[in-house]
C-alpha cells in the first residue's frame, strides 16, 4: 500500500531506533534524532489537545442546536453560535496549520504541503535573505564598529595570562606548521633561492667596498698581525724542515757544507723579516700589504677583468656539491633551533613573543588612533570576505537545504515549532468562537 505524503514511516524493523522511532540519516539529509522524536510526541499531544477541544465544540454545537429546537430558551442560540465559530476557526486554523507539513487528508490542494514542495525555493530565498541582510558590507561594518573589537582586543591581550595563552598557541601553531613541511622540499627551495640570488647579483663591486671599508678602518690590521705571529711561530718550530728545504734545492756539484750554510743563512733572514713583520707596526712589508688590498679593493669595484675572474670564481664555488651540502643543510639546523626555541617556555623566542604581545595591548589601551587601525583592518578584512564570497556563503545555506530530504524535512521542522503551530489552533478555536458570540449578539440587537 503507498504511503500517503506527509504520513510517517515506520522505522526499519531491528534497524537503529526501531523501538523510539527515530529515523536515520539519509544522504543528503541530517538525523532525526531521540530528541526530535521527543519534541514530536509532545506535538502529537498537542495535537490531541487542540483536536478534543474541536470535538468538545462540536458536541457543544449539537447539544445548544438540540436545546434551542426543542424550546430550552435564547441562551441555547448563543451558545450555537459561538460553538459554530469556534468550529469554523479550529477546522481553518487546522487546515493551515496542516498544510504548511502535507496535504489536508490527501487531497491534491494547491498551495498545500508547503515545505516539502517548496523546500528548495525556501532555502534559496532563506539563502537570499541572509546574504541582503546580513552579509551587505554596511551591516556587517556598523555591527563590527559597534562591538569596538580593538578595544576589547586591547584589553585582552594586556593581560599576562592572555599573553601566555596567545604565545602557547603560536608556539604550537609554529611547531606544528614546520612538522607538515618537508625537509627535502624546503632544502631545495631555499637551495635555489640562495643559488638563483647569488648568481643573479655580482658580488664583486659590494666585496671590493667593504674590503675597501676594512682597509680605511685599519681592520684588517688584526689578521695580519695574526698571520705574522702565526708565520714566526711556524719558522721557530720548524726550523730544520726549512733549512733542510733550502739545501736540498742546492745544485748536486756544490759542497754539503755550503748548502747547509746557505740553508741556515736563509732561515735566519726569514726568521728576522718574519720577526720585525711581527713586532714593527709600521713595517714597510705591512704598508706593502695596505696598497696591495687597497688597489684590490679598487680592482672588484672598477676592473672588468677582475670582477669577470670574481664571478666566474663564485659561479664554481657555488656549483660544488659540497656547498650546495651547506646550503641544503642550513633548514634542518634553522628548523631544529626555531623548533627547540618554541617548545622552550623560557626560551629568547617566546619571551620576547609575550613580551611584544603584552608591549600591544598596552598600546591599543593606550592609543585610541592605534585602536581605530585595528578596527579599519578588521572592519575592512571582514567586508572584503563577505562581498567576495557571498554567492559562496549563501550557497552553502541553498545547496545545504536543497540536499535535505522533503519529508524528512518535514517531520524535523514540525516536530521543532509544531506544539506551537498546535497553539494557533486552539487560539483559533476560542477566538472563532468569541467572534461568532459577538456577530450573534450583534445581530440580534440590530434585528431588535
Amino acid at each position: 500500500m503507498k504511503r500517503s505524503h506527509g504520513q510517517e514511516p515506520p522505522a526499519a524493523a531491528g534497524g537503529p531506533g526501531a523501538a523510539e522511532g527515530v529515523m536515520p540519516a539519509r544522504p543528503g539529509g541530517f538525523t532525526y534524532s531521540a530528541a526530535d522524536e521527543d519534541k514530536r510526541r509532545g506535538v502529537r499531544r498537542m495535537k490531541t489537545t487542540a483536536t478534543g477541544l474541536l470535538l468538545a465544540v462540536a458536541a457543544v454545537y449539537a447539544l445548544a442546536t438540540w436545546a434551542r429546537a426543542t424550546g430550552a430558551g435564547g441562551w441555547a442560540g448563543y451558545v450555537a453560535a459561538a460553538a459554530e465559530a469556534g468550529m469554523v476557526g479550529a477546522l481553518a486554523d487546522w487546515f493551515a496549520v496542516t498544510a504548511l507539513f502535507r496535504r489536508p487528508m490527501g487531497l491534491p490542494i494547491p498551495h498545500t504541503a508547503i515545505i516539502p514542495t517548496k523546500k528548495d525555493q525556501l532555502g534559496q530565498s532563506l539563502g537570499d535573505f541572509v546574504g541582503e541582510n546580513f552579509l551587505s558590507g554596511d551591516v556587517v561594518r556598523l555591527r563590527l564598529r559597534a562591538v569596538g573589537i580593538g578595544s576589547r582586543l586591547a584589553a585582552w591581550l594586556a593581560r599576562p595570562a592572555h599573553a601566555d595563552r596567545v604565545t602557547a598557541e603560536l608556539a604550537t601553531a609554529l611547531r606544528g606548521a614546520l612538522r607538515v613541511l618537508r625537509d627535502s622540499d624546503v632544502q631545495a627551495v631555499v637551495g635555489e633561492a640562495i643559488t638563483r640570488r647569488a648568481d643573479a647579483a655580482e658580488v664583486a663591486p659590494g666585496i671590493g667596498a667593504m674590503l675597501e671599508k676594512v682597509v680605511a678602518d685599519g681592520g684588517h690590521r688584526k689578521v695580519v698581525d695574526l698571520v705574522c705571529v702565526r708565520a714566526h711561530d711556524w719558522l721557530v718550530e720548524h726550523s730544520d724542515s726549512v733549512m733542510a728545504a733550502v739545501a736540498g734545492g742546492a745544485p748536486g756539484w756544490t759542497p754539503r757544507f755550503v748548502d747547509r750554510k746557505v740553508g741556515e743563512r736563509v732561515y735566519k733572514e726569514l726568521l728576522r723579516f718574519a720577526t720585525e713583520m711581527r713586532d714593527m707596526p709600521e713595517h714597510p712589508a705591512r704598508a706593502a700589504v695596505d696598497r696591495f688590498l687597497a688597489d684590490f679593493a679598487h680592482d672588484l669595484q672598477t676592473d672588468e677583468d677582475t670582477r669577470a675572474r670574481v664571478e666566474r670564481l663564485k659561479t664554481e664555488v657555488l656549483g660544488r656539491g659540497e656547498v650546495q651540502d651547506i646550503i641544503a643543510s642550513a633548514w634542518s639546523s634553522v628548523r631544529a633551533m626555531i623548533v627547540a626555541a618554541a617548545e622552550d617556555e623560557r626560551s629568547e623566542l617566546r619571551l620576547r613573543t609575550r613580551a611584544s604581545i603584552l608591549s600591544l595591548g598596552a598600546r591599543m589601551t593606550a592609543d585610541e588612533r592605534l585602536r581605530a587601525k585595528v578596527d579599519g583592518w578588521l572592519e575592512d578584512a571582514a567586508v572584503y570576505v563577505v562581498t567576495t564570497y557571498r554567492d559562496e556563503i549563501t550557497s552553502l545555506i541553498t545547496d545545504t537545504v536543497a540536499s535535505w530530504d522533503a519529508e524528512q524535512t518535514s517531520r524535523k521542522i514540525e516536530a521543532h515549532i509544531g506544539r506551537d503551530l498546535q497553539f494557533i489552533r486552539i487560539n483559533g478555536t476560542v477566538v472563532g468562537a468569541l467572534a461568532g458570540l459577538l456577530i450573534y449578539t450583534a445581530s440580534g440587537l440590530l434585528g431588535a
